[in-house]
């Protein structure tokens, strides 16, 4: 092979990258993180949420109001409540194994009810599916159970 193909193929491949690379950066957040608008208002949205993960079997562990902690700071922001969820039939799974611990930081669930300043209320959180792929094993396996079940409830406050 000469010099000139030896070239154009090295040029090839890191032309490949870049556009990768690109590709990744641009896609990469609108991937990893998923939102739905809601059909209600803010604190609707958050009841019917409370409703629906309670239906589902998932409790509720905790629940931060973030427009309440940043107006303690002197910031005024529309609604935001994060919620801390747990699904004792998956975290078990997880926590009952040394290696699989590795994914603790991520639990419990986290979803948030949030209102932009149009009065638009939407409801957001990691795309757990995706980010369980990059784990396999058993870490993939329960947490795309949980994923499932997660977004079926989400589907019903959004639907």
């Amino acid at each position: 092979m000469n010099s000139k193909a030896i070239a154009a193929i090295v040029v090839s491949f890191l032309a490949g990258l870049l556009v990768m690379g690109a590709l990744v950066w641009t896609q990469a957040p609108s991937l990893m993180m998923l939102q739905d608008e809601s059909p209600y208002g803010y604190e609707e949205t958050v009841a019917v949420f409370r409703e629906a993960a309670a239906d589902a079997g998932w409790s509720i562990l905790n629940h931060t109001d973030m427009q309440a902690v940043v107006a303690r700071h002197g910031a005024d922001v529309p609604g935001v409540t994060v919620f801390d969820l747990c699904s004792s039939k998956y975290s078990i799974e997880i926590l009952e194994r040394d290696d699989e611990r590795i994914v603790t930081p991520m639990m419990p669930c986290r979803v948030s009810v949030y209102e932009t300043s149009d009065g638009t209320t939407y409801v957001a959180r990691m795309n757990s599916g995706l980010v369980a792929r990059m784990f396999g094993g058993l870490i993939d396996e329960v947490m795309q159970k949980a994923s499932a079940e997660t977004e079926a409830f989400i589907g019903t406050v959004v639907n």
